[in-house]
Protein backbone atom coordinates (compact mmCIF):
# COMPACT_ATOMS: atom_id res chain seq x y z
CA UNK A 1 0.00 0.00 0.00
CA UNK A 2 1.39 3.39 -1.00
CA UNK A 3 1.81 6.33 1.38
CA UNK A 4 -0.92 8.20 -0.49
CA UNK A 5 -3.38 5.36 0.06
CA UNK A 6 -2.44 5.14 3.74
CA UNK A 7 -2.95 8.87 4.17
CA UNK A 8 -6.35 8.63 2.48
CA UNK A 9 -7.41 5.82 4.82
CA UNK A 10 -6.20 7.72 7.89
CA UNK A 11 -7.89 10.91 6.72
CA UNK A 12 -11.16 9.04 6.07
CA UNK A 13 -11.17 7.31 9.46
CA UNK A 14 -10.39 10.57 11.24
CA UNK A 15 -13.10 12.39 9.30
CA UNK A 16 -15.76 9.77 10.09
CA UNK A 17 -14.88 9.75 13.79
CA UNK A 18 -14.84 13.53 13.89
CA UNK A 19 -18.31 13.83 12.34
CA UNK A 20 -19.68 11.09 14.62
CA UNK A 21 -18.36 12.82 17.75
CA UNK A 22 -19.70 16.20 16.63
CA UNK A 23 -23.17 14.85 15.81
CA UNK A 24 -23.39 12.92 19.08
CA UNK A 25 -22.30 16.02 20.97
CA UNK A 26 -25.23 18.00 19.61
CA UNK A 27 -27.75 15.40 20.74
CA UNK A 28 -27.44 16.37 24.41
CA UNK A 29 -27.07 19.90 25.84
CA UNK A 30 -24.53 18.93 28.51
CA UNK A 31 -22.51 16.95 25.99
CA UNK A 32 -22.50 19.91 23.62
CA UNK A 33 -21.25 22.31 26.28
CA UNK A 34 -18.53 19.90 27.41
CA UNK A 35 -17.50 19.13 23.82
CA UNK A 36 -17.13 22.75 22.79
CA UNK A 37 -15.45 23.73 26.05
CA UNK A 38 -12.85 21.09 25.19
CA UNK A 39 -12.65 22.27 21.57
CA UNK A 40 -12.18 25.86 22.75
CA UNK A 41 -9.38 24.88 25.11
CA UNK A 42 -7.56 22.70 22.57
CA UNK A 43 -7.82 25.35 19.85
CA UNK A 44 -6.53 28.20 22.02
CA UNK A 45 -3.73 25.98 23.33
CA UNK A 46 -2.77 25.13 19.76
CA UNK A 47 -2.94 28.77 18.64
CA UNK A 48 -0.87 30.12 21.53
CA UNK A 49 1.77 27.44 20.99
CA UNK A 50 1.85 28.23 17.29
CA UNK A 51 2.42 31.96 17.73
CA UNK A 52 4.98 31.39 20.47
CA UNK A 53 7.00 29.15 18.15
CA UNK A 54 6.53 30.86 14.81
CA UNK A 55 5.84 34.57 15.41
CA UNK A 56 8.81 36.83 16.00
CA UNK A 57 9.23 38.35 19.47
CA UNK A 58 6.01 36.85 20.85
CA UNK A 59 5.58 35.02 24.14
CA UNK A 60 1.93 34.46 25.02
CA UNK A 61 0.92 32.93 28.36
CA UNK A 62 -0.57 29.68 27.03
CA UNK A 63 -2.02 28.40 30.29
CA UNK A 64 -3.83 31.56 31.41
CA UNK A 65 -5.00 32.33 27.87
CA UNK A 66 -6.46 28.84 27.51
CA UNK A 67 -8.12 28.86 30.93
CA UNK A 68 -9.57 32.31 30.24
CA UNK A 69 -11.00 31.24 26.89
CA UNK A 70 -12.57 28.08 28.30
CA UNK A 71 -14.01 30.00 31.21
CA UNK A 72 -15.52 32.56 28.86
CA UNK A 73 -17.23 29.76 26.92
CA UNK A 74 -18.59 28.18 30.11
CA UNK A 75 -19.75 31.56 31.43
CA UNK A 76 -21.74 32.24 28.26
CA UNK A 77 -23.20 28.73 28.44
CA UNK A 78 -24.20 29.24 32.07
CA UNK A 79 -25.87 32.56 31.25
CA UNK A 80 -27.63 31.22 28.17
CA UNK A 81 -28.96 28.13 29.95
CA UNK A 82 -30.29 30.18 32.84
CA UNK A 83 -27.93 28.74 35.45
CA UNK A 84 -26.81 32.27 36.28
CA UNK A 85 -28.47 35.56 35.43
CA UNK A 86 -25.94 37.90 36.99
CA UNK A 87 -23.03 39.67 35.34
CA UNK A 88 -20.82 38.51 38.21
CA UNK A 89 -20.18 35.33 36.21
CA UNK A 90 -17.97 37.39 33.90
CA UNK A 91 -15.81 38.86 36.66
CA UNK A 92 -13.23 36.01 36.70
CA UNK A 93 -12.81 36.38 32.93
CA UNK A 94 -12.29 40.14 33.25
CA UNK A 95 -9.73 39.55 35.99
CA UNK A 96 -7.86 37.07 33.79
CA UNK A 97 -7.69 39.61 30.95
CA UNK A 98 -6.42 42.27 33.37
CA UNK A 99 -3.80 39.80 34.59
CA UNK A 100 -2.68 39.06 31.03
CA UNK A 101 -2.21 42.78 30.45
CA UNK A 102 -0.53 43.67 33.73
CA UNK A 103 1.73 40.61 33.79
CA UNK A 104 3.71 42.01 30.85
CA UNK A 105 5.12 44.58 33.27
CA UNK A 106 6.86 41.86 35.24
CA UNK A 107 8.36 39.68 32.53
CA UNK A 108 11.39 40.22 30.35
CA UNK A 109 9.63 40.63 27.02
CA UNK A 110 11.03 42.04 23.80
CA UNK A 111 7.75 43.43 22.52
CA UNK A 112 4.85 43.70 24.95
CA UNK A 113 2.46 44.99 22.30
CA UNK A 114 3.06 41.88 20.20
CA UNK A 115 2.28 39.71 23.23
CA UNK A 116 -0.89 41.65 24.03
CA UNK A 117 -2.05 41.67 20.42
CA UNK A 118 -1.62 37.92 19.94
CA UNK A 119 -3.20 37.19 23.33
CA UNK A 120 -6.30 39.28 22.67
CA UNK A 121 -6.56 38.02 19.10
CA UNK A 122 -6.80 34.48 20.45
CA UNK A 123 -9.69 35.47 22.70
CA UNK A 124 -11.56 37.34 19.97
CA UNK A 125 -10.79 34.91 17.15
CA UNK A 126 -11.39 31.64 19.03
CA UNK A 127 -13.06 31.97 22.43
CA UNK A 128 -15.74 34.47 21.38
CA UNK A 129 -16.94 32.65 18.22
CA UNK A 130 -17.08 29.26 19.94
CA UNK A 131 -19.00 30.73 22.88
CA UNK A 132 -21.68 31.95 20.47
CA UNK A 133 -22.64 28.34 19.69
CA UNK A 134 -24.56 28.62 22.98
CA UNK A 135 -26.69 31.40 21.46
CA UNK A 136 -27.66 29.09 18.63
CA UNK A 137 -28.31 26.09 20.87
CA UNK A 138 -30.23 27.58 23.81
CA UNK A 139 -33.32 29.78 23.67
CA UNK A 140 -36.21 30.57 25.97
CA UNK A 141 -39.19 28.39 25.08
CA UNK A 142 -42.01 30.30 23.28
CA UNK A 143 -44.39 29.67 26.18
CA UNK A 144 -41.83 30.94 28.69
CA UNK A 145 -41.69 27.55 30.42
CA UNK A 146 -37.90 27.34 30.38
CA UNK A 147 -34.80 27.04 28.24
CA UNK A 148 -35.22 25.12 25.00
CA UNK A 149 -32.27 23.22 23.53
CA UNK A 150 -32.26 23.34 19.73
CA UNK A 151 -30.22 20.44 18.38
CA UNK A 152 -30.86 21.18 14.73
CA UNK A 153 -29.82 24.84 14.52
CA UNK A 154 -26.19 24.63 15.72
CA UNK A 155 -25.73 21.23 14.07
CA UNK A 156 -27.00 22.59 10.76
CA UNK A 157 -24.22 25.20 10.72
CA UNK A 158 -21.66 22.40 10.70
CA UNK A 159 -23.70 20.35 8.24
CA UNK A 160 -23.64 23.34 5.88
CA UNK A 161 -19.88 23.78 6.38
CA UNK A 162 -19.17 20.10 5.69
CA UNK A 163 -21.48 20.17 2.68
CA UNK A 164 -19.78 23.30 1.37
CA UNK A 165 -16.34 21.73 1.72
CA UNK A 166 -17.47 18.60 -0.11
CA UNK A 167 -19.25 20.48 -2.88
CA UNK A 168 -16.40 22.95 -3.33
CA UNK A 169 -13.82 20.16 -3.53
CA UNK A 170 -15.80 18.15 -6.09
CA UNK A 171 -16.85 21.04 -8.32
CA UNK A 172 -13.46 22.70 -7.99
CA UNK A 173 -11.68 19.51 -9.03
CA UNK A 174 -13.95 19.10 -12.05
CA UNK A 175 -14.48 22.66 -13.22
CA UNK A 176 -12.09 24.91 -11.29
CA UNK A 177 -10.33 27.42 -13.56
CA UNK A 178 -10.72 30.86 -11.98
CA UNK A 179 -8.86 31.41 -8.72
CA UNK A 180 -10.96 32.73 -5.85
CA UNK A 181 -8.18 34.27 -3.76
CA UNK A 182 -4.78 33.34 -5.24
CA UNK A 183 -2.79 35.54 -2.85
CA UNK A 184 -4.06 33.62 0.19
CA UNK A 185 -5.27 30.22 -1.03
CA UNK A 186 -4.23 29.33 -4.59
CA UNK A 187 -6.17 26.04 -4.56
CA UNK A 188 -9.61 27.62 -4.15
CA UNK A 189 -11.62 28.50 -7.25
CA UNK A 190 -14.80 30.43 -7.98
CA UNK A 191 -16.27 27.32 -9.59
CA UNK A 192 -15.63 25.34 -6.43
CA UNK A 193 -17.16 27.99 -4.19
CA UNK A 194 -20.24 28.29 -6.38
CA UNK A 195 -20.65 24.52 -6.54
CA UNK A 196 -20.34 24.24 -2.77
CA UNK A 197 -22.85 27.03 -2.29
CA UNK A 198 -25.41 25.42 -4.59
CA UNK A 199 -25.09 22.11 -2.75
CA UNK A 200 -25.55 23.85 0.61
CA UNK A 201 -28.72 25.58 -0.62
CA UNK A 202 -30.09 22.20 -1.68
CA UNK A 203 -29.31 20.71 1.74
CA UNK A 204 -30.72 23.80 3.50
CA UNK A 205 -33.90 23.45 1.48
CA UNK A 206 -34.23 19.80 2.50
CA UNK A 207 -33.62 20.61 6.18
CA UNK A 208 -36.07 23.51 6.04
CA UNK A 209 -38.73 21.34 4.44
CA UNK A 210 -38.33 18.46 6.91
CA UNK A 211 -38.10 20.78 9.93
CA UNK A 212 -41.46 22.34 9.07
CA UNK A 213 -43.24 19.25 7.78
CA UNK A 214 -44.82 17.98 11.01
CA UNK A 215 -47.02 19.59 13.61
CA UNK A 216 -44.09 20.90 15.66
CA UNK A 217 -42.51 23.28 13.14
CA UNK A 218 -39.12 24.91 13.58
CA UNK A 219 -38.82 28.60 14.35
CA UNK A 220 -37.12 29.10 10.98
CA UNK A 221 -39.17 28.87 7.81
CA UNK A 222 -37.93 27.42 4.55
CA UNK A 223 -36.68 30.73 3.14
CA UNK A 224 -34.94 31.53 6.40
CA UNK A 225 -33.15 28.17 6.29
CA UNK A 226 -31.99 28.99 2.77
CA UNK A 227 -30.75 32.36 4.01
CA UNK A 228 -28.87 30.69 6.85
CA UNK A 229 -27.24 28.30 4.39
CA UNK A 230 -26.08 31.19 2.22
CA UNK A 231 -24.70 33.09 5.22
CA UNK A 232 -22.75 30.03 6.38
CA UNK A 233 -21.31 29.50 2.89
CA UNK A 234 -20.07 33.08 2.53
CA UNK A 235 -18.67 33.53 6.02
CA UNK A 236 -17.40 29.96 6.23
CA UNK A 237 -15.34 30.61 3.10
CA UNK A 238 -14.01 33.83 4.63
CA UNK A 239 -13.19 31.91 7.81
CA UNK A 240 -11.16 29.43 5.80
CA UNK A 241 -9.31 32.26 4.08
CA UNK A 242 -8.65 34.08 7.37
CA UNK A 243 -7.01 30.98 8.83
CA UNK A 244 -5.02 30.53 5.62
CA UNK A 245 -3.78 34.10 6.04
CA UNK A 246 -2.81 33.38 9.65
CA UNK A 247 -0.81 30.31 8.59
CA UNK A 248 0.74 32.10 5.65
CA UNK A 249 1.79 34.96 7.94
CA UNK A 250 3.35 32.51 10.38
CA UNK A 251 4.92 30.45 7.57
CA UNK A 252 3.30 27.09 8.45
CA UNK A 253 1.35 24.59 6.37
CA UNK A 254 -0.85 23.16 9.14
CA UNK A 255 -1.83 24.68 12.46
CA UNK A 256 -1.09 21.38 14.22
CA UNK A 257 -1.22 17.61 13.95
CA UNK A 258 -3.77 16.58 16.58
CA UNK A 259 -6.15 15.27 13.90
CA UNK A 260 -4.32 12.72 11.69
CA UNK A 261 -4.78 13.61 8.05
CA UNK A 262 -6.62 16.83 8.87
CA UNK A 263 -3.99 18.94 10.60
CA UNK A 264 -4.81 20.86 13.75
CA UNK A 265 -7.86 22.24 15.52
CA UNK A 266 -7.70 25.54 13.67
CA UNK A 267 -7.51 23.67 10.36
CA UNK A 268 -10.66 21.76 11.26
CA UNK A 269 -12.70 24.61 12.75
CA UNK A 270 -11.46 27.61 10.75
CA UNK A 271 -14.69 28.04 8.78
CA UNK A 272 -16.88 27.83 11.87
CA UNK A 273 -15.00 30.68 13.59
CA UNK A 274 -16.60 33.08 11.12
CA UNK A 275 -19.77 31.13 10.32
CA UNK A 276 -21.04 30.85 13.91
CA UNK A 277 -20.95 34.62 14.67
CA UNK A 278 -22.45 35.33 11.24
CA UNK A 279 -25.28 32.85 11.90
CA UNK A 280 -26.03 34.54 15.24
CA UNK A 281 -26.13 37.99 13.62
CA UNK A 282 -28.35 36.64 10.83
CA UNK A 283 -30.83 35.10 13.26
CA UNK A 284 -31.10 38.26 15.34
CA UNK A 285 -31.46 40.33 12.18
CA UNK A 286 -34.40 38.33 10.81
CA UNK A 287 -36.11 38.68 14.20
CA UNK A 288 -36.17 42.43 13.68
CA UNK A 289 -38.16 42.21 10.45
Amino acid sequence: MSDKQKNLIIRTITGVLFVAIMVCGFLNPRAMVLLFALITGLTIWEYTGLVNEEAENVQVNRFISTVAGVYFFIAVAAWRTGIVNNFVVMVPYILSIVYLLVSELYVDTKNAINDWAHTMFGQMYIALPFSLINILAFEMAPDGSGIHFDTLLPLSVFIFLWTNDTGAYCSGSLFGKHKLFPRISPAKSWEGSIGGGILVLIVAGIIGYLANKGAATHTLGLLQWLGLGLVVVVFGTWGDLVESLVKRTLGVKDSGNILPGHGGMLDRFDSSLMAIPAAVIYLYTIQLF
